[in-house]
């Protein structure tokens, strides 16, 4: 499992051709592995009266689309931007003819999301190709509906995105469960979280859920006008995001053999204690409990060793503070 990072752009550009690629610009900055951007067609996707998300009410959606979109030259430009930029492209599509638009300019990797599961038209059109990504979003489906999809789409190359279609998550509403769910009714699958929250807790957890994908919103400001940038994730938030995440990968991939002291070897000579005469005694004399003391370092006998040595008599005189040496005790 190596974790990635998607820094989802959304509508954050708000049609600025030169913001997409500064956005692109700093997904790389923050350790984004893909950036994902939205090709909407608006009069492919939607009748011009369709209602308004409740978060976002400025603009009609009609409007905000058409307004927001890039030609076919803009989007070819965006994609070799990328690569050029080393991070890895990654689009939404909302229709049949965004789809094949996109998969003319060679993009592999594209995302379903959550209002077009059931779309099966669209699916069923994307399931013929079959040397692509195909990452499934599921924030407003049941289990039947996914079901279905999976069965369009298992032949691809298809990971199933975990989703609660809420702007912004609440902490009860994450679902960490459905990645077992998952698992066991979705075979040869990878994982991945597309991430509504406000904070990193959600993702680190699901991290141990062996998701593999993250998605989480990226915005330069949360001021910025449009429906996504107020519940994205500003520079140093989106940073953090994802150092978290390939520290918590770090953390639950590598295990730790408890019975390996080596790494702690000069840690246990400060540390720990050994057995130091608490006066000064003459030759002959036995050994009990009262004429010790436990001190560090852990130089000589052992703190945990004090048993074997009570009853043996001195071969020498020993002074106050002098460590406690087998080889200066009678059998």
């Amino acid at each position: 499992m190596t974790i990635k990072v998607i820094a989802e752009i959304g509508s954050v550009h708000d049609g600025s051709f030169g913001n997409s690629k500064k956005l692109i610009d700093l997904a790389k900055e923050c350790g984004a592995d893909y950036v994902k951007f939205q090709y909407h067609i608006a009069k492919h996707e939607s009748l011009k009266d369709a209602l308004n998300p409740k978060y976002f009410k400025e603009e009609k959606r009609y409007d905000y689309f058409e307004r927001t979109s890039f030609t076919l030259q803009q989007w070819r430009e965006l994609i070799r931007y990328t690569k050029q930029k080393k991070i890895k492209f990654l689009c939404s599509v909302f229709s049949t003819e965004s789809f094949k638009n996109l998969l003319s300019l060679g993009v592999n990797s594209f995302k379903i999301p959550s209002g077009e599961v059931t779309n099966l038209p669209l699916l069923f059109e994307i399931s013929k190709y079959k040397d692509i990504n195909i990452f499934l979003s599921t924030g407003m489906s049941d289990f039947k509906e996914i079901e279905e999809a999976y069965n369009i789409l298992k032949r691809n190359n298809l990971i199933i995105m975990q989703c609660t279609s809420q702007y912004p998550c609440e902490d009860k509403r994450v679902g960490l469960n459905i990645f077992d769910d998952f698992k066991k009714r979705f075979k040869n699958c990878s994982l991945g979280f597309s991430d509504h929250t406000q904070n990193n807790i959600a993702a680190i957890l699901a991290v141990s859920k062996e998701a593999k994908y993250f998605e989480k919103h990226l915005t330069f400001s949360k001021k910025m006008y449009g429906s996504d940038a107020k519940f994205a994730s500003e520079p140093n938030e989106f940073t953090d995001y994802c150092k978290s995440l390939k520290k918590a990968e770090i953390i639950i991939l590598n295990k730790v053999d408890k019975n390996d002291l080596k790494p702690f070897r000069q840690m246990r000579k400060v540390f720990q204690k050994s057995i130091v005469y608490n006066s000064s005694f003459k030759k002959d004399q036995k050994i009990k409990m009262n004429m010790l003391s436990f001190m560090k370092p852990d130089k000589g006998v052992s703190a945990k060793d004090f048993k074997k040595i009570l009853g043996k008599k001195l071969k020498k005189n020993v002074k106050a503070n002098s460590f406690v040496r087998l080889k200066d005790l009678k059998n």
